[in-house]
């Protein structure tokens, strides 16, 4: 069975080295051990000793901060172990993915091999650069934010430890969206210079109607979307507040709203490309209907989210 104690020394070992983990943990059990056992002595309850003793030490992230051999300085000790997991997973994924998408693309264009080599370790390193530089922010503006709310921090306490859940499922969600966001910012940007259907001149012609492009409309959709992005992390890694809530909140139904508005009103597709590819008109209203469903599915999704985080948050 898992006690409190288990849990503590738990959230306490796996922000600090392999090499000081064992030392640390006889250390910080023992210490736990007289400190409870001296309680007991003077006539508290076991339940109870432990808990006050627990409480004393304060939150095992700034304890293990204490133990830790170096600073992380960028990243704090509450969240390193996060940020490197989560980075190795993504390095693992989609810097591959980019890879492999362009040399198929370049591939399909008839590139001579050494310029297909260029192109796919460029796309590699460009997307391994992107995916470093983006993560690091976001951790590291995380990590800060709390710190910059006025008034004073909330005490800890022995409900803050963490249940132990599998974490691979958090990292796996955040890995799987990453990926989505990357490969559909990247399909959306290659489509005016990608395509399956040309000119007489031979020039692609965009899926996309080039007005979004000329107002710029499909760079503010896709920093909307970065941005849902970057609200998805911090609900995993920051504390929730109503502006955090809202924020992500806002994020979400705007780009929803968007999408909605441009199916709506035939300005999403580019009506050139329609033709090219002899599509009849049943196949835009379907491609319609189905963006249209998964934008209003997102909405409920995103309220429903929305509701449930307020409703555990609010003190019973």
């Amino acid at each position: 069975m898992t006690t409190l104690t288990d849990r503590y020394v738990d959230a306490a070992l796996r922000r600090l080295p392999g090499r000081q983990r064992a030392d640390i943990e006889k250390e910080l059990r023992t210490a736990i051990a007289d400190a409870v056992d001296d309680r007991v002595e003077a006539g508290e309850e076991p339940a109870a000793a432990e808990i006050e003793v627990l409480t004393g030490l304060g939150d095992p992230a700034r304890l293990a901060a204490g133990y830790a051999d170096r600073p992380l300085h960028l990243i704090g000790p509450a969240l390193y172990h996060d940020y490197a997991r989560l980075l190795t997973v993504l390095l693992a994924t989609v810097v591959p993915a980019a890879a492999a998408g362009v040399g198929l693309v370049r591939a399909l264009h008839g590139a001579d091999p050494l310029a297909l080599a260029g192109d796919v370790l460029s796309a590699a390193f460009t997307t391994a650069v992107h995916i470093v530089c983006w993560t690091t922010l976001a951790f590291a503006a995380i990590d800060r934010l709390p710190r910059l709310r006025r008034g004073p921090a909330r005490p800890w306490s022995v409900e803050a430890l963490p249940v132990p859940p599998s974490r691979r499922a958090r990292y796996a969600e955040l890995a799987t969206l990453t990926v989505i966001t990357v490969l559909f910012s990247t399909f959306v940007l290659l489509t005016p210079v990608v395509s399956t259907q040309s000119d007489p001149n031979g020039e692609p012609i965009g899926l996309f109607a080039p007005r979004l492009w000329e107002t710029g409309l499909v760079y503010a959709f896709l920093a909307v979307v970065l941005a849902g992005l970057g609200f998805a992390f911090a609900r995993h890694y920051a504390r929730w507040s109503v502006p955090l809530a809202v924020a992500g909140s806002l994020v979400d139904v705007a780009a929803s709203l968007a999408l909605i508005w441009l199916v709506t009103t035939d300005r999403l597709l580019n009506p050139a490309f329609v033709s090219a590819a002899g599509w009849g008109p049943e196949v835009p209203r379907w491609i319609g209907i189905g963006l249209v469903a998964v934008s209003v599915v997102t909405l409920l999704h995103t309220i429903a989210e929305a509701v449930g985080r307020a409703r555990r948050a609010t003190p019973s």
